[in-house]
């Protein structure tokens, strides 16, 4: 089963090995900036204008960034951008940019910078291996980015303990430098249409909304996977921490072993693909969903007086097959819709699926926050997985067929 690893070619090797440097660089980083913030100013609301400060940038630029990853040089976009991230933090470092507004603005510049970077990458990652080698490529690419993020916060406390904020970020500027040199070295070629003018642009940004609802079964999969995705994320991002927090008054260790069980199902999930499914992954999509979402809807329980003291190791166990799960769901989904999308609209496909996501997700923790205090988590955790199981049921009943057809071929362009 290594000879498939083997098989996977050179410029994938420097890809995937650039993409773990710099996600190392910044885990260490994404820890290290929260901690400082919080001991610079003990306020919540200053560490939730730091998450906006990321989210809101991305959002505005994302359809512009992915015209500029179909027109120009990916390549070029993807070493220079890390390039550039690299030269920023080092400045940072340099000229003393450690203020809490400066820190502010340079967060608000990596993520534009990131959403450049982010539609180019997007874009050039399936014509680094073969088709029927895509799952297992993207398998073994996530499995490296999920054993950073168990590790990465042991490192980044550690690190920050050892030598503040300015460490962290030098250790992120170099990740991103080293990930630079790894990718000069991609052999990666294709033809560009740069632009004439700047009423391109919105021309262009169009074009990769309008190709999304150009197939039927690809605007089936994406739409699918936004509603899933609006339903549940509340439950991973504002529901979760309040059940452990809150209603469970687990510890500071216990809570962040929580989201380590879930890493290590994904782990476990992405190897199982990279190793022995492959392609093969695909043909599990609607029954992995099925399992998630069981296993989700397992948390509405956790809190039931008959559980006792071993609602810790259910809550552990049930996050563990959770994660597992999802990567049965995730990599297939993507890695079908990478397929279907021809080179020329990729970037712009998928920074416009992007956008979609960025801004629904908002609305179901706006809606599920409030009414936690007033309904606990069992009720909101039902209120939410039952409606997401019946629409996988409609789903799977109606478009069963239309769903497994997405990227057994290459779906045309709209002129």
């Amino acid at each position: 089963m290594f000879d498939n690893f083997r098989g996977m070619g050179r410029s994938f090797w420097l890809y995937t090995t650039g993409r773990w440097i710099s996600q190392a660089g910044w885990v260490i980083q994404d820890v290290a900036v929260p901690l400082y913030v919080l001991d610079k100013t003990g306020s919540g609301a200053m560490m939730s204008l730091f998450v906006m400060a990321e989210l809101i940038p991305r959002l505005l630029v994302n359809p512009i960034a992915g015209v500029i990853g179909d027109r120009y040089d990916r390549k070029k976009l993807m070493y220079g951008l890390d390039i550039a991230r690299g030269v920023l933090l080092f400045g940072v470092i340099a000229f003393n940019l450690l203020g809490i507004y400066q820190l502010l603005a340079v967060q608000m510049a990596m993520s534009i910078i990131g959403a450049f970077f982010s539609a180019g990458i997007v874009g050039m990652f399936p014509d680094l291996v073969e088709k029927e080698q895509l799952a297992r490529a993207n398998s073994i690419l996530q499995s490296g980015g999920q054993v950073l993020r168990i590790l990465g916060p042991i490192l980044g406390g550690l690190i920050y303990a050892l030598g503040g904020l300015r460490l962290a970020i030098l250790i992120n500027a170099v990740s991103f430098f080293g990930s630079g040199l790894f990718e000069i070295l991609i052999e990666y070629h294709r033809e560009t249409r740069e632009l004439s003018g700047l009423a391109e642009i919105w021309e262009d940004m169009v074009e990769g909304f309008r190709f999304m609802r150009s197939s039927r079964s690809v605007l089936i999969l994406v739409s699918f996977g936004i509603l899933l995705n609006t339903l549940l994320n509340p439950i991973f991002a504002v529901v979760l921490p309040y059940l452990t927090r809150i209603e469970l008054g687990l510890s500071a260790i216990q809570f962040g072993s929580i989201g380590t069980a879930a890493t290590l199902g994904a782990l476990a999930g992405n190897l199982l693909i990279a190793l022995k499914l492959g392609e093969r992954s695909e043909d599990f999509l609607f029954r992995a969903i099925f399992v998630q979402l069981f296993s989700i809807m397992c948390l509405a329980f956790v809190t039931h007086p008959a559980l006792g003291g071993f609602a810790y190791p259910f809550l552990l166990a049930v996050m563990v097959v959770g994660g597992f799960f999802n990567t049965l769901v995730n990599v297939p989904l993507f890695t079908k819709l990478q397929k279907a999308v021809p080179d020329e609209v990729r970037s712009r496909f998928f920074t416009a699926m992007e956008t979609i996501m960025l801004a629904t997700t908002p609305l179901g923790m706006a809606l599920v926050g409030p009414l936690l205090d007033a309904l606990g988590t069992s009720v909101i955790v039902l209120a939410l997985t039952i409606p997401s199981t019946l629409i996988t049921l409609y789903y799977y009943l109606r478009f069963r067929e239309a769903v497994i057809a997405v990227g057994s071929e290459l779906v045309g362009v709209v002129p």
